[in-house]
This record gives structure tokens, C-alpha cells and sequence, in this order.
């Protein structure tokens, strides 16, 4: 098993263990590829949610830049929920993950059918 195929199971142990989700693993394999090298760095595989810096990364590359979303108040909105959904207190929350459930939440997984 690839160091990616093991990081993709993790990922979707989170979404099952965590999150009560059971995960759409092509879409969940599109976004972990999506993500390229970072998932493979300690410090940028994962998102700080109390981190203004961090958030502002995911609002502005990932859901303006990645999947075309005009910035507005909804995209703070739902970073929030996914955040609290991952939970709060959780420290190690996965890039892949809080990139996956925000695909989910605004149904662009069309944007990763390419």
C-alpha cells in the first residue's frame, strides 16, 4: 500500500470514527490528490481551526481559487460548521478531511469529476 493509499484510509477512519460519516472514497481519493504534496508535511496535512491565517488559506485557495466560490459570508460560515462538526478539540484535523466535507457542503464534487 502507497504512503497516499494509507494517508486515504486514515483520512476516511476520520469521517467514519469522528464524524459518523461514511465517506465517498473516490471523492475522498480526488481531494487527498488534490491537495498534492502537503498531506505528506506534518505541519500543512493538517488545518488549525483557531488559526486566522489557516482559515483564510482554506477560504481564499480552496473555496474561492479551487472551487470558484464568490467570497461572502457563507464561506466563513461554513468553515465554522465543518470546524465544529470535526471538533473543536481536536487537534490533528486533516486537510483532506475539512476539504472534503466542505466540497460536500456546497455539492461541488462535480469540480473533481474532470
Amino acid at each position: 500500500m502507497s504512503k497516499r493509499d494509507e494517508l486515504i484510509t486514515k483520512y476516511a477512519a476520520d469521517l467514519k470514527d469522528k464524524l459518523n460519516q461514511t465517506p465517498d472514497m473516490d471523492l475522498l481519493t480526488k481531494v487527498t490528490i488534490g491537495c498534492g504534496p502537503s498531506i505528506y508535511n506534518k505541519d500543512a496535512s493538517t488545518v488549525s481551526g483557531s488559526d486566522e491565517t489557516e482559515i483564510a488559506t482554506v477560504k481564499n485557495n480552496f473555496l474561492i481559487k479551487k472551487l470558484g466560490l464568490s467570497d461572502g459570508p457563507e464561506l466563513d460560515s461554513a468553515i465554522e460548521s465543518v470546524m465544529e462538526a470535526y471538533g473543536k478539540s481536536n487537534r490533528s484535523k486533516y486537510r483532506a478531511v475539512v476539504y472534503y466535507l466542505l466540497t460536500k457542503h456546497f455539492g461541488k464534487e462535480a469540480v473533481y469529476n474532470k
